[in-house]
């Protein structure tokens, strides 16, 4: 190519990204980045998990596209099509199992995010926001997770479906005629998603419906609020760090932005060699008339929930009013009044100082993460009867029952 080819060219590039600049104003966005600036430090290694929380999201959009395109939803059509996917498609196994695997880690990053966030008090003024936008994001991740694994329509999905939504409607209500009237709100819920009183083809396609239309728009803008939060306020320093002068700073772009990518690239690497290695597996057809199978359990995010309700007894007697509170609420109380503990922090560990509060916010912190950890590989443990769970999940009612005299 001569020097005049090369100069008309170079031209033409040049007019076009002037063009597109003009419209789009993508060198003020770069230049406004480049002040930007992110610390490091000791701990400055948890900032990324925000970034692969986005990146996982990004492969769940772009494998979950794929996968409607071949998938029908329907009881009749579902579980053949999701066949044809793993055993007919040009990669269908692996886009299958890159969806599954990466919604699990998906989970599991933010997790690590919320606490990490947690104990670097991320959740102090001015960043109340950010945190509860944080926990939404969460609990619709959650929700998005479960409304997607009913969608292969096989048994396991089916029976795990049914172990959840029990979870969600455990009856609260107290034994007394003054409550007869009482309804419980998981129990509401529950229904609507199924659209009446067990698991059918309406069920199927609401869960579609939430799991591709509704809930991953909801997600996408509160991830969108949630990097603005994040971009206004700043990442948190922890405070001793910070008071110690102990970390640097560096340009949001290009460092931190090259940073972040190469994390998306171990992240993906990691996605990749998982979904190859262990391939997200399919079971037999959902059957509505046959009865559970030994050892079915919800996903891995709610067992903590599921083996919680295996330590409560059938009711709690109420000496006082003659009442008796249903065993299931009582788990689902305890367990949702922790979290919502957990949750609700900046309104009760809100200065920035530290003091006794805040000693006890992080202590909290750490036995919620210690206790929620133990309590989901005691459930896993506990699938199969044994001495110890024999022991661990009578404990409870056999106190409960010495009390009442029963």
């Amino acid at each position: 190519m001569n020097a005049k080819k090369k100069t008309a060219l170079a031209n033409l590039f040049e007019k076009l990204d002037q063009e597109i600049d003009d419209r789009l104003k993508l060198k003020d966005l770069m230049a406004l980045s480049s002040h930007k600036t992110v610390p490091i430090h000791e701990h400055s290694i948890w900032y990324y998990f925000g970034g692969i929380c986005l990146f996982f999201f990004i492969i769940m959009v772009v494998t979950g596209i794929l996968l409607t395109l071949q998938y029908q939803v329907g009881i009749q059509t579902a579980y053949p099509s999701m066949e044809r996917i793993l055993r007919q498609v040009s990669l269908g196994q692996v886009i299958r199992s890159l969806h599954s695997w990466g919604a699990n880690l998906m989970i599991l990053a933010l997790l690590i995010h919320m606490f990490s966030s947690y104990f670097m008090k991320a959740y102090q003024k001015p960043r109340e926001l950010t945190w509860l936008t944080g926990v939404v994001l969460l609990v619709v991740t959650i929700t998005l997770g479960f409304t997607g694994y009913l969608l292969p329509w096989d048994s396991i999905a089916y029976f795990a479906t049914k172990v959840g939504l029990g979870i969600a409607e455990a009856a609260p209500w107290v034994t007394s005629k003054v409550t007869e009237s009482w309804f419980w709100p998981g129990q509401l819920a529950a229904d609507i998603l199924r659209g009446g009183p067990g698991i059918t083809d309406l069920t199927l396609k609401r869960f579609f419906s939430l799991h591709t239309v509704i809930l991953p728009w909801v997600l996408a803008g509160l991830i969108g609020a949630h990097i603005f939060l994040v971009t206004l306020h700043g990442n948190k320093i922890p405070a001793k760090i910070e008071k110690e002068k102990r970390y640097k700073e560096i340009p949001f772009f290009p460092n931190f932005i090259y940073e972040d990518l190469f994390a998306w690239t171990f992240v993906l690497c990691l996605l990749a060699v998982i979904a190859v290695i262990a391939p997200w597996g399919l079971e037999k057809e959902a059957d509505l008339l046959a009865s559970a199978p030994l050892g079915i359990h919800p996903e891995w995010y709610f067992m903590a929930a599921f083996e919680v309700l295996k330590w409560m007894p059938p009711e709690f007697p109420v000496g006082l009013f003659d009442w008796k509170i249903n065993g299931e609420f009582m788990g689902i109380a305890l367990f949702g009044g922790a979290s919502a503990l957990l949750f609700l922090v900046p309104f009760w560990d809100n200065k920035s100082e530290g003091g006794k509060i805040g000693r006890i916010a992080t202590y909290y912190g750490i036995f919620s993460l210690i206790g929620l950890t133990l309590i989901t590989f005691a459930g896993y443990y506990c699938l199969e009867e044994n001495t110890f769970c024999s022991a661990l999940h009578d404990f409870l009612p056999a106190v409960v029952r010495s009390i009442s005299g029963v």
